[in-house]
């Protein structure tokens, strides 16, 4: 049984900034119909944000927005800063939901993405030092897949992905691990849905797995088909450190979910979308960026020691059914 103090204090994690939403189309120094789903990083002192952007068409890009706090005076550039490549056929109809992390191993920042094809979505990576030059790597997994992230460092010897692929038309969290980023093996489910619960018909990764002493904590989006369509909600996982297959902890509840009218108004309405997460070590605080109904961006913060407090008190098996 759900207890009513633990699903109380779990509507609590989060709060949302004042002044969301901190970032819209109306900002940008271009034609956009929307702004979404950003991957976020700490770069030269400042947060910096890797948006979706769509254009007029309907297709998306990607574009670089930084500042000083992370919340205000938003520097965004004047140009994409990732357009589909002719060379990469598989981003024919667009780039969409970048994740970034530092690979320790290679000291350079890993962007996963979705390309859009003309064969359905699929997981691409590039490798950037400074934003600027970035190394295509094309497609890591057939499609269809999303929701994908690096871990930030080696585990075993090996680099760890989390996607989520579309199989017999079920929408699970998968792991899998690579030599070298190109040859990708050992695939095992890890987060599944739940029937009937509200992550029953998909879910997939939020931001980027964040390390903890206590483990991985995961922050995904969980999906319910309703009478008036599809409703996004959060929840929060951890995973073991070194066996990051292996689900310590899941939570029962929601931890996130549409309330404010840029939540449940926009192109894709009832949606929240956790795509970045930066951890201010000093305030020991988690700011988490998210999409706003497939329109605009918002930022929600959060006690790293509450979340982590939080997520160990949730049932230390995956439930079914």
């Amino acid at each position: 049984m759900k207890s009513f103090a633990n699903q109380e204090s779990s509507n609590l994690l989060f709060r949302r900034y004042q002044g969301n939403p901190v970032l819209t189309s109306a900002q940008w120094p271009y034609s956009a119909n929307a702004v979404f789903n950003p991957g976020a990083t700490k770069y030269n002192g400042e947060t910096l944000l890797l948006l979706r952007v769509e254009d007029m068409r309907g297709f998306s890009h990607l574009t670089i927005a930084r500042s000083k706090d992370g919340k205000t005076d938003w520097r965004i550039a004047p140009t994409p800063t990732l357009k589909p490549s002719v060379r990469y056929k598989e981003e024919r109809w667009g780039l969409e939901d970048p994740r970034i992390v530092w690979l320790e191993d290679q000291e350079k920042y890993a962007i996963t993405y979705v390309s859009f094809s003309t064969g359905g979505p699929l997981v691409s990576l590039v490798l950037t030092k400074d934003f600027q030059t970035f190394t295509r790597f094309g497609a890591l997994l057939p499609p269809e897949d999303k929701d994908a992230s690096l871990f930030p460092r080696l585990i075993n010897g090996r680099f760890v992905l989390i996607h989520r692929p579309i199989i017999r038309g079920e929408a699970h969290i998968w792991i899998c691990f690579s030599p070298d980023l190109k040859h990708w093996g050992d695939h095992r489910m890890l987060i599944p849905v739940r029937p009937g619960w509200w992550d029953s018909h998909r879910v997939g990764l939020g931001p980027p797995p964040i390390e903890t002493p206590e483990g991985w904590l995961v922050i995904y989006h969980g999906v319910r088909i309703t009478a008036s369509g599809s409703l996004y909600r959060i929840g929060l996982v951890l995973l073991d450190l070194e066996q990051p297959w292996r689900v310590v902890c899941r939570s029962d509840d929601w931890v996130f979910a549409p309330q404010e009218s840029y939540e449940r108004v926009g192109d894709v309405p009832g949606v929240v979308f956790p795509s970045g997460a930066i951890v201010d070590p000093e305030a020991n605080e988690l700011r988490l960026y998210y999409g706003a109904a497939d329109t605009t961006v918002g930022l929600a913060t959060a006690d790293m020691d509450q979340l982590i407090e939080y997520i160990k008190s949730c049932p230390a098996h995956q439930r079914e059914g």
